[in-house]
């Protein structure tokens, strides 16, 4: 069996402020530069990772980046790994009024954006080409994509679904 890591970026401006953060491409906080340090040295004693596969959003690439430093390793950028298109949802708070119920609908756009059948076709795509693939990576994501891979590896309810979180910098370990 192969691993597969998958770590969210760092902490940024609209994640400490509970707001929605998708094609907003917002830099890393002080908080999340160390939280990105901290995590490239969890990840170097993992002692597999060959791969850093990135979304090229900027709060992932400087995620990434610290994983680059310690692991001596190129930063691969796949578009596949970009963040969910929130459209109308993008910067208000978490809890405005029909934005979870738009996120439990995954064949229905979210207005203005993508619908969860959309992150799935890309993400989903991405994964089966590294199944196959050789190198043991760590892809640098954001919360709606890594919920999206977890659906890859673990059946979900959509409960399951609308409740999965990943911490900033948290990393989970898949086996293909």
């Amino acid at each position: 069996m192969k691993k597969l890591y998958v770590t969210r970026h760092g902490l940024t401006a609209f994640n400490a402020e509970e707001r929605v953060c998708g094609s907003t491409d917002l830099p890393l906080t002080e908080t999340g530069l160390r939280q990105a340090a901290e995590m490239a040295q969890q990840a170097a004693a993992f002692g597999d990772i060959e791969r850093i596969i990135a979304s090229p959003m900027l709060r992932a690439q400087q995620t990434a980046q610290a994983v680059a430093d310690v692991l001596c390793l190129p930063i691969e950028t796949d578009i596949r790994l970009r963040e969910w298109d929130y459209g109308d949802f993008e910067g208000k708070s978490r809890l405005t009024s029909g934005f979870p119920e738009a996120k439990a609908e995954f064949g229905v756009k979210m207005p203005g954006g993508e619908s969860v059948f959309q992150i799935v076709h890309r993400a989903y795509s991405l994964l089966d080409e590294l199944k196959t693939a050789p190198n043991t990576a760590i892809l640098v994501c954001h919360g709606g994509v890594a919920r999206v891979i977890d659906s890859y590896f673990h059946d979900m309810t959509v409960d399951r679904f609308m409740h999965f979180f990943m911490g900033n910098c948290e990393i989970k370990a898949y086996e293909f």
